[in-house]
């Protein structure tokens, strides 16, 4: 997934709307813009978004966050988890909720950021 995919789609999954134009959201109460956090860079962002996991989802989020941050419970223990980065959670999120979408053009944004990063 394309890292604006990924914002929208946490977007969703949190029950707010957004104008696909603009990647904003408009406020329920007080009908102002707001803009889609940037989950893949904010902690805070992300932990709004992880608050709403049930008992059972943070178990999966737990196991799925892991994985993506390639290590094992076992070796490292659950505090490892506290370094994981807004991205790595995001990851971890959608693919706990089954949203993650994993595409051929994936592949090549990952090869591109490597190179270019």
């Amino acid at each position: 997934m394309d890292k604006t995919a990924q914002r929208i789609a946490i977007h969703k999954a949190r029950g707010l709307k957004f104008d696909p134009d603009f990647l904003d959201d408009r406020c329920p109460e007080c009908g102002f813009a707001l803009e889609v956090p940037d989950y893949l860079n904010d902690l805070n962002a992300m932990h709004e978004a992880e608050s709403l996991l049930t008992l059972d989802q943070m178990n999966r989020y737990t196991k799925e966050l892991f994985k993506v941050m390639y290590v094992m419970p076992h070796d490292v223990g659950t505090a490892f988890l506290f370094i994981a980065t807004a991205t790595q959670r995001a990851e971890a999120f959608l693919k706990t909720l089954g949203l993650w979408k994993d595409d051929a053009s994936n592949l090549n944004t990952v090869a591109s950021d490597t190179v270019t990063n």
